[in-house]
């Protein structure tokens, strides 16, 4: 191919969308077909329908949110790592990088950046993790490895360690000062299930009453954002 020519989308590295809200995957899908190295292949809202499309058009990279309805993001990132263990993905959430990083790279990211930041950010962190590289913001990279050792290496982190990624979602969202029914509608799940999670997180963090968990979580939440 000349200088002249330009490649053609097949040519390109082939991106799949992982997101559960149209509108952010069609502005995102319009930015990075707008590149000439990157083509959006195909789209998913859920996480079966991520596990087909993966597949079927078996991209160079996948761009996973973490918040969808059902299997969340990051027990969808485990199961797309077993059945395609060399095909790099990169989180992109709304969440902030101090809460869910970590656990995205443990299940098999390679990469984590948020919506909120600029657009060039995002097709850096693409660029990055298709040629292998990890990609985090510069803001949160030091403190996350910092966490990594203590967490992994000397066993000691955080008590909501002990939670699991469901349950850490939940944690989050009682922290910002959502109750039982609107943590239900923000995770598409029954008030039933998200009581349970409740009755979970208290259990395992030791916590006498609801109070007390709920103080907790809002410390906790206002200390990751500081």
């Amino acid at each position: 191919m000349s200088k002249s020519e330009s490649p053609t989308a097949a040519e390109k590295h082939q991106v799949l969308i992982i997101d559960d809200h149209p509108i952010f995957r069609h502005g995102i899908c319009a930015m990075i077909n707008a590149e000439p190295d990157l083509h959006v292949c195909g789209e998913a809202g859920s996480a079966p329908a991520a596990l087909d499309a993966m597949r079927r058009l078996k991209p160079d990279v996948a761009l996973v949110d973490i918040s969808m309805p059902g299997t969340n993001g990051i027990e969808l990132l485990k199961s797309m790592k077993a059945e395609s263990p060399k095909m790099p993905m990169l989180v992109v959430s709304m969440h902030d990088e101090s809460l869910y990083a970590l656990r995205a790279l443990r299940a098999g990211a390679l990469g984590y950046v948020m919506k909120a930041e600029a657009l060039d950010s995002i097709l850096t962190a693409i660029r990055k993790v298709l040629s292998g590289e990890p990609y985090l913001s510069p803001k949160f990279s030091d403190r996350l490895v910092f966490k990594a050792i203590r967490s992994m290496d000397e066993g000691l982190g955080s008590p909501v360690d002990k939670l699991s990624d469901r349950e850490l979602e939940v944690l989050n969202l009682m922290g910002r000062g959502f109750g039982a029914q609107d943590i239900a509608n923000e995770l598409h799940l029954s008030v039933k299930t998200i009581e349970t999670h409740r009755a979970h997180i208290k259990e395992k963090l030791g916590f006498h009453d609801s109070k007390e968990m709920v103080r907790f979580s809002i410390e906790w939440v206002a200390q990751q954002q500081s």
